[in-house]
């Protein structure tokens, strides 16, 4: 089960000796959807830090012809309502010459397989900023609805 393959791309686990990818992903991710320039030595410590405790979350990567194009994070939310955790989506990036071509249903799909198949899992979610239209285009259109929740937040 881990590989999902749609159209040549495949999903996976994505690896330890992947980190600088992984974080160089998030800096593009972070400068083009909020205009925030993340430290790449913090972000690099953040990434490794999924890596060497499973229980932060798990990376996966999508590839097309051996390159990889993508990349998300997983983390864990525990809902005692249903007995069983929610995936949270996370930092989700596709390098813009691959976008408008499935990678991340590909990789969504993936996912949903896994919690499909897995009595420990309830559901998927993730956050969007309101702002971002196309994104909400793009999960409205693969299934998900934002019809139950609204998102708030402090940050420090």
């Amino acid at each position: 089960m881990d590989n999902y393959n749609i159209m040549e791309i495949f999903v996976t686990n994505a690896k330890k000796n992947q980190i600088d990818i992984i974080a160089d992903f998030q800096i593009k991710m972070a400068l083009e959807t909020e205009n925030i320039k993340l430290s790449y030595k913090n972000i690099i410590k953040g990434v490794e830090a999924v890596f060497n405790d499973k229980t932060k979350g798990q990376y996966y990567i999508a590839k097309y012809n051996n390159k990889i194009i993508a990349s998300l994070l997983t983390t864990y939310e525990w809902s005692d309502w249903r007995n069983a955790y929610y995936l949270w989506i996370q930092s989700l990036y596709v390098i813009k010459d691959y976008r408008n071509k499935k990678v991340f249903k590909t990789m969504y799909n993936h996912l949903k397989n896994i919690v499909s198949q897995s009595d420990k899992y309830a559901g998927i979610r993730l956050y969007v900023d309101k702002s971002n239209i196309n994104a909400i285009n793009v999960y409205n259109k693969i299934g998900m609805n934002n019809d139950h929740y609204l998102f708030f937040e402090w940050l420090k």
